[in-house]
């Protein structure tokens, strides 16, 4: 179930997706994204998309969502 949802991710919102923990447990997983934008927002706006998405398939069960960010590093 876990693959749909990454693909999904990664095809309809062009984020980088991938289960990062819980390889070794059966019917759990966590899932790390990655958007990249030119402005905070955008990039927050991609990544509560993900969320809906990942929200819209009834046989997960989301238990937390945590989020951070790394802003602009200049040049």
């Amino acid at each position: 179930m876990i693959k749909p949802i990454i693909e999904g991710a990664r095809r309809r919102y062009q984020v980088a997706a991938a289960e990062v923990d819980f390889q070794d447990k059966w019917q759990r997983a966590a899932i790390g994204v990655a958007a990249v934008a030119a402005t905070p927002g955008h990039a927050e706006e991609v990544l509560q998309a993900v969320e809906r998405f990942v929200w819209s398939f009834p046989e997960a069960e989301v238990v937390a969502v945590d989020r951070s960010s790394v802003e602009s590093l200049g040049a």
